[in-house]
């Protein structure tokens, strides 16, 4: 996936920026004479990109920037880790589609951002890392806190910049801004020497920031929609495959369009979540390894997959010779490169997802496929929003541990499906991503491609800074909740009347229930001990209380909501809680697990 600095896309994109700064100074504005330091300059060049918040960890080589900051309009955020940082930067731009932005020293500061870069890359967020470097006469010289963070992120990044001189500065700030928001977006790192920050140079001259560059680079739109338009006349059990490039393009409106007219349903991928409203008729639900049944078997079942902006990641496909053996495949994607990468399609539209659904309704019929989509919407084999894990018949005590499901349905049923969901990784991101039910556009923040434990605390912090009038809730793990636990103290410091439901198993969920399935339950090095989370809640001055049965999830999620600033509610269920179905690596996607491997296989 990782894109080549010298790429043809990067190319466009920076003659994109330079177009727009020749343009850029108002006709008749006299030109700015002042003198500024490195620092200032960089202060400037942010705001003329309209940046409004940024986190980050002040130190040594960073310094001058920071001075230079008091006087700045942009808002910074103390965090109290770099690698918090950038995840609040990706939660920021995940929830307003703008470019993150994150700011750290050189050395251990610039090293400790490279798992959030890595995280923003994985799932193409646009972000900016501004990182502090050794003065350019000490680099490679192993001086203090030096780090060649250069060659150590340019696996995870778009385009690195090292700035050479306070007269690039402007430009390379201006570049990563473009290249970051352009066509497929993703991570931009912007490395500056110490003595660039504390030398002088000319101001920089007004500028309006570029619009984001977003390419048609198909040779041709209209032959290659005209072919996928025949394929889908023709087919008899077709399925949209949704993915996080529906989200990124804003393409809600085309994709709700295109489905409606062929009445083809819309699975959508972990990231694609909340892309298409799940209450719509023709909303099949998630695929994969921990996908629904029903979407499995429909996959293996269909004859036409029309895959938006997904890339065919193996938690979706299985083993690969068996996804879609009868299917024709049409792949609409921005990256070229992801063209025939994991699955070869039978037409490959390499476009904005938004203009290439747009020219596929313009051209298709009015369709049905009554029978099919309604087997493929199916929910008899799971639960649903708003009902427990067991069988009417059923029904546990008020006294049994609280089922995640019961969780997620009282946090729907509290904020009435419009909270911004933001989840960590591991079993409860998959409860989550089942059970709550997502209807609004873009409501759903997780960290997909790399699977970030850490990411969802200081995400739903950024997230609520970028959409401050939302109801933002975090569900995670009592693994993953600690290793950001910290930016509580951010969080009290902002005022974020966020509340983080923890799904307490008092183990490394996700690998112990591999380790139960795979490994004859040793549960080696899975079971974790956690403190008592409503006291470090209090700790820092937060509000925090544990819910241990079933009968009390609904009041302790009301509470919360109810509750003014942040909230930690420490839920303790089973230990041995799954995630059902479950496709084990190697398998084909209609080879689900159902159940626990002592109760015998679906």
């Amino acid at each position: 996936m990782a894109i080549s600095i010298s790429s043809a896309a990067v190319r466009r994109a920076a003659r994109a920026v330079q177009e727009a700064r020749a343009t850029a100074i108002h006709p008749g504005t006299a030109p700015d004479t002042r003198t500024l330091t490195g620092s200032q300059i960089l202060c400037e060049a942010l705001e003329a990109e309209g940046v409004e918040v940024m986190f980050g960890y002040p130190g040594g080589a960073i310094m001058p920037f920071y001075d230079a900051l008091t006087a700045s309009s942009v808002r910074h955020v103390l965090t109290r880790h770099e690698q918090a940082a950038a995840h609040a930067a990706d939660g920021y731009a995940r929830a307003t589609g703008r470019v993150g932005v994150c700011v750290a020293t050189s050395g251990p500061g610039a090293t400790n951002l490279v798992t959030g870069i890595a995280t923003a890359f994985a799932d193409s967020i646009p972000m900016v890392a501004i990182t502090g470097q050794v003065a350019r006469r000490l680099i490679g010289t192993d001086a203090f806190q030096e780090t060649d963070i250069i060659g150590i992120t340019q696996p995870v990044t778009k385009h690195s910049f090292l700035v050479s001189s306070v007269e690039d500065l402007v430009g390379c700030i201006h570049e990563a801004f473009a290249i970051a928001r352009s066509g497929r977006p993703g991570p931009v790192l912007v490395d500056v020497p110490k003595d660039v920050l504390i030398g002088k140079g000319p101001a920089p001259q007004p500028y309006h920031p570029a619009p984001a560059f977003r390419p048609t680079l198909c040779g041709d739109l209209g032959a290659a929609t005209t072919r996928a338009v025949e394929m889908v006349k023709k087919a008899e059990r077709p399925l949209i495959l949704a993915g996080h490039g529906i989200i990124l393009s804003g393409a809600y409106a085309e994709l709700r369009a295109f489905a409606e007219r062929t009445g083809i349903p819309v699975v959508t991928t972990l990231l694609g979540l909340s892309a298409f409203p799940e209450s719509h008729p023709l909303a099949a639900g998630m695929p994969g390894m921990h996908g629904r049944a029903e979407v499995n078997r429909a996959i293996t079942e269909s004859d036409l997959l029309i895959a938006v902006g997904m890339r065919f990641d193996d938690r979706v496909t299985g083993d690969i010779p068996f996804f879609a053996p009868h299917a024709r495949i049409i792949h609409i994607d921005i990256d070229p490169s992801e063209m025939g990468k994991v699955i070869h399609p039978d037409v490959p539209i390499v476009a904005d997802a938004r203009v290439a659904l747009e020219a596929m309704t313009a051209r298709v019929p009015v369709m049905t496929h009554g029978a099919w989509a309604a087997h493929v919407t199916s929910r008899c084999d799971e639960v649903i929003p708003g009902q427990t894990m067991h069988d009417a018949e059923d029904i546990p005590s008020p006294d049994a541990p609280p089922t995640p499901a019961a969780v997620l349905a009282a946090i729907r049923y509290v904020t009435h499906g419009r909270a911004l969901m933001v989840t960590d990784v591991g079993q409860h991101q998959m409860w989550a991503a089942r059970f709550y039910g997502y209807d609004r556009p873009n409501t759903h923040l997780t960290s997909g491609g790399l699977g970030t434990m850490g990411f969802a605390l200081p995400a739903a912090m950024g997230a609520a800074m970028g959409r401050p009038d939302e109801p933002v809730w975090v569900v995670a793990g009592d693994g993953g909740i600690q290793m950001n636990i910290q930016e509580m103290a951010t969080i009290m410091d902002l005022g974020l009347p966020i509340k983080a439901v923890i799904l307490n198993n008092g183990y490394l969920g996700m690998v112990r229930q591999w380790q139960q399935f795979f490994h004859q339950r040793n549960y080696s090095e899975t079971r974790i001990s956690s403190p008592d989370f409503a006291k470090l809640a209090e700790a820092y001055g937060a509000t925090g209380f544990h819910v241990r049965t079933l009968g009390d999830v609904g009041e302790a999620i009301k509470r919360a909501a109810q509750t003014p600033g942040p909230v930690l509610i420490n839920v303790v269920i089973e230990q041995e809680s799954n995630v059902f179905p479950m496709v084990a690596p190697g398998k084909a996607i209609h080879d689900m697990i159902m159940r626990a491997p002592d109760q015998g296989r679906a």
